[in-house]
């Protein structure tokens, strides 16, 4: 475990917006008041908190997204680049990392205003050594309304905030784990939002093809398709019976409930059988 201190600004942008200011600190904004709100930006705000060496998740920082609306940009679409600073306190030593926000400033009049902010790849290219071992950076999502998501959705005329959730990977290898199971769904006696939430924490694409989550019960197995390849930073759920692309679109199909209700353990099986990780849920959760 390592104490570190976190700190960001924004360097550069791919697009020259009219009005632009702040460049290379932690508050960079653009464009020009179409209201009475002020300029769109983007604002980084770090900590000190304790991060593990085991793949657990931490607060890399707090993003917010100023939502004001503008006139027209010369470009809707156009990335924004993040420089981190993080501090390890137990030899006071600083490392840069970078990663590359991308920005999608939407039709403020149109039929979805929000703006849309997501990460074209989410592993840093700079890396540090820790007890001999590379690690990366690894940013997994967006932690909005107790949420973690792979894309920022940003309401109009506010400032939107997500905590950046991150993990420090080692070099070179995947390491795909169940994140989340949802176990009690909100759609009456079928329970079809159901789902297991699986991610890959490291620094390589994993392929899944073949790989099978279950509950070690018959008719609880999903197989993966051949193909399926989780990006590092990537997150995908298996719903019981609904279908969402923007989550991969796995579905068991089944029209009653997979998950327990009062708990039990989810597993992943690689394509020999092996167990890549198992997930306790609930009450009745086997130790």
């Amino acid at each position: 475990m390592s104490t570190v201190t976190t700190s960001g600004t924004w360097p550069s942008l791919s697009t020259n917006p009219p009005n632009l200011e702040g460049l290379s600190t932690e508050n960079v904004k653009w464009g020009i008041p179409a209201g009475g709100g002020g300029k769109s930006g983007y604002a980084f705000a770090g900590g000190t908190r304790e991060v593990k060496l085991d793949g657990s998740e931490f607060t890399l920082g707090t993003f917010t997204h100023q939502n004001f609306p503008i006139q027209a940009m010369p470009q809707s679409q156009f990335q924004v680049d993040l420089a981190v600073r993080i501090r390890f306190e137990e030899d006071d030593t600083d490392r840069n990392f970078s990663f590359r926000f991308r920005h999608n400033e939407t039709d403020n009049a149109g039929p979805t205003p929000d703006d849309e902010v997501d990460l074209p790849t989410r592993v840093s290219p700079e890396t540090v050594t820790i007890d001999g071992e590379e690690y990366a950076v690894v940013i997994t999502g967006f932690k909005q309304n107790g949420q973690i998501v792979t894309k920022f959705i940003s309401p109009e005329n506010g400032a939107n905030s997500a905590d950046i959730v991150a993990v420090l990977s080692r070099v070179g290898a995947p390491d795909v784990v169940i994140a989340d199971v949802r176990y009690k769904g909100e759609v009456k006696r079928t329970q079809a939002d159901e789902y297991v939430e699986i991610v890959n924490r490291g620094t390589a694409p994993a392929d899944i093809s073949g790989w099978v989550l279950g509950a070690d019960d018959p008719g609880q197995d999903f197989p993966f398709p051949p193909g399926t390849v989780l990006q590092p930073g990537d997150r995908i759920r298996v719903y019981t019976n609904q279908v969402h692309p923007q989550w991969g679109g796995f579905s068991y199909g089944k029209g009653r409930p997979i998950w327990n209700d009062s708990g039990d353990t989810a597993r992943l099986r690689d394509a020999n059988g092996t167990i890549v990780s198992d997930y306790n849920y609930g009450t009745a959760a086997t130790p």
